[in-house]
């Protein structure tokens, strides 16, 4: 008996191995593009497509895409929202200002960039992979299914708008702000040393 759980140790023991090191290298090259946004998200961009040209091909897997759909509505939710929401919970730490007097403070996500990234790449990897078992492949009526995604994005995103007006907040980093600063005197006096 001992001989046969060594064994299937010892065969599991180089398995467990490559998955650690499949684990190590995959952070490695994840934590690599963190500082990469756009090139991050032109990949997903070329996942997408690649996804709704399977997706248009096959003429199926409808009730995927709705699923994937609601995900990525969720996960909007997430990126938009503010990590404390002023209408559930009173803090005392940093909150959003809501009157023009108030101090500014940075708008935090509820769920940061990188994390709306991977979750919404790692999700339409899942939908693509599900398009290649028919099982998932369950005959739907998609206009009816459409028609109830596009109404309940329009109400949520309805919603989410009302609560950034109220609370006064924008969910967006335009770019750093520049201020019309002081010209250079060196330009304006002529005299300059080369």
């Amino acid at each position: 008996m001992e001989g046969t759980g060594g064994s299937s140790a010892s065969a599991a023991a180089p398995v467990n191995q490559w998955l650690l090191e499949f684990s190590r290298r995959f952070q490695h090259y994840l934590d690599k593009s963190t500082p990469h946004s756009t090139y991050r998200w032109i990949g997903t961009v070329g996942i997408a497509s690649i996804y709704v040209l399977r997706v248009f091909y096959l003429q199926g897997f409808y009730i995927v895409s709705y699923g994937l759909g609601i995900y990525l509505l969720n996960l909007l939710i997430g990126f938009l929202s503010p990590l404390v929401d002023p209408e559930l919970e009173p803090s005392d730490g940093p909150t959003l200002p809501t009157k023009g007097s108030d101090e500014f403070k940075p708008f935090i996500r509820r769920l940061p960039e990188f994390k709306f990234w991977y979750s919404f790449t790692k999700a339409l990897c899942i939908a693509f992979v599900m398009t290649f078992f028919s099982v998932f492949d369950v005959p739907v009526f998609w206009p009816i299914l459409l028609c109830y995604w596009v109404v309940l994005f329009v109400l949520t995103m309805r919603r989410q708008i009302a609560h950034m007006v109220k609370y006064r907040y924008i969910p967006f980093n335009l770019g750093k702000q520049k201020y019309g600063g002081k010209r250079s005197s060196a330009g304006s006096s002529g005299t300059r040393a080369d």
